[in-house]
């Protein structure tokens, strides 16, 4: 897909503006992207405007497409990163051919989704002949699913170094589901090596995808338990100061929907924002607890302060501080619930020139420099609503 541009049309801010953006001084640059299948390219244009900014992540955790999208960025040194991510993007892109129905209401999209449902995606996955057999026929439990990711294998292998993971800087978190426990497991290069496998079985969407087996379990997709992968840096230990840009892709907030059709696309999109709004607020609350946990211990006599009782009630206080920078993608006209599918040129570029927009606009105010209140220690900086652009 050479027609993909690297830049949007109507840019707010231009690359030599962005060199200028002054860089996040102490602590972490941390980049958590969530699933999302097609909508993961607003997260390719979020990436391209820190990258021309001078602002690369020392962390990058993702679940699903945002999981791939991580894999691209922190397997790769940094001059090659945009690149590869928009090598990646071409691979998977239905035939241009198929754009000159993008203006037309309800049928705008409906010809390439329905290319996708039946014949796949080239480079990303392919239909599964087993799965015609019928809906009970038994099969692997590794090969239970519509389409083979087999494809997608082929291309990451190609397009990410994961030896460099171990090797240097950028921390990789993937974040699946454990089949039969059904409980949540980030996997994280600072701890194992990384493999393909990992990336995958974080996108392994049920049923579309089979579970992918790492050491002797079978995982799913992460983004059935927990879209928004956020937590892994609350809960990580040691905690350190972060500046955090968290790349929402699903819409928490929409309109009543007036038909079966609207219905769709609204429960999709509150179950995979996965509670976003309310989870952040969570957080906030709970490190808010850590900061008074710590100011009060300091507040204590010495001799107290020292014994072994109330150093292990300290322990639980905190004194970082957290820049949570949410980026919210827009919905598109005509989108639908299928929009997750839409891998047609057109929408593609639509959602990088978004997501590259917001977040020049984003970087434009670096609203982390702003003077705060040393007690919260969590500070949410919203880059932009659910409003609508142009489809």
């Amino acid at each position: 897909m050479d027609d993909i541009r690297l830049l949007p049309q109507t840019a707010a801010m231009t690359s030599d503006a962005l060199s200028a953006v002054p860089k996040p001084q102490a602590g972490q640059v941390v980049l958590v992207l969530q699933g999302g299948g097609a909508l993961g390219a607003y997260q390719a244009g979020v990436y391209q405007a820190l990258h021309e900014a001078g602002i690369e992540p020392d962390w990058v955790i993702g679940i699903s497409i945002g999981a791939i999208n991580a894999s691209l960025i922190a397997g790769n040194a940094p001059e090659n990163r945009l690149e590869r991510l928009r090598e990646f993007w071409r691979r998977i892109a239905q035939e241009p051919h198929l754009d000159f129905m993008s203006g037309m209401p309800w049928l705008g999209r409906m010809l390439p989704n329905w290319r996708t449902i039946t014949n796949g995606v080239e480079g990303f996955f392919k239909p599964n002949p087993l799965a015609f057999l019928g809906m009970h026929a038994r099969l692997a439990p590794d090969a239970a699913g519509y389409y083979s990711t087999r494809p997608l294998e082929a291309t990451l292998t190609d397009l990410v170094d994961f030896e460099r993971l171990s090797d240097h800087g950028v921390r990789l978190t993937v974040g699946a589901a454990n089949v039969r426990t059904a409980q949540m497991r980030y996997f994280d290069s600072r701890d194992t090596a990384l493999t393909v496998r990992h990336v995958m079985a974080s996108g392994a969407l049920p049923p579309a995808f089979p579970a992918v087996r790492i050491d002797g379990e079978l995982y799913w997709d992460g983004g059935i338990l927990s879209n928004t992968p956020v937590e892994a840096v609350f809960d990580d230990n040691p905690r350190r100061n972060s500046l955090i840009f968290a790349v929402h892709v699903w819409n928490p907030q929409g309109d009543e929907p007036e038909t079966i059709w609207q219905v769709m696309n609204r429960q999709k999109d509150i179950q995979y924002s996965s509670r976003a709004v309310s989870h952040i607020a969570r957080q906030k609350q709970i490190h808010t607890l850590r900061h008074i946990i710590a100011d009060l211990a300091r507040r204590l006599p010495d001799g107290e302060r020292q014994s072994e009782a109330v150093r292990a009630l300290a322990a639980y206080g905190c004194l970082t501080q957290m820049h949570v920078v949410r980026l919210l993608a827009p919905q598109l006209d005509n989108e639908d619930h299928t929009k997750d599918i839409d891998f047609s040129p057109a929408s593609i570029r639509e959602r990088w020139e978004a997501g590259f927009g917001a977040t020049a606009r984003m970087l434009e105010t670096t609203p982390w420099e702003q003077e705060v209140d040393p007690l919260e220690g969590f500070y949410l900086h919203e880059a932009n609503r659910s409003d609508k652009t142009a489809g």
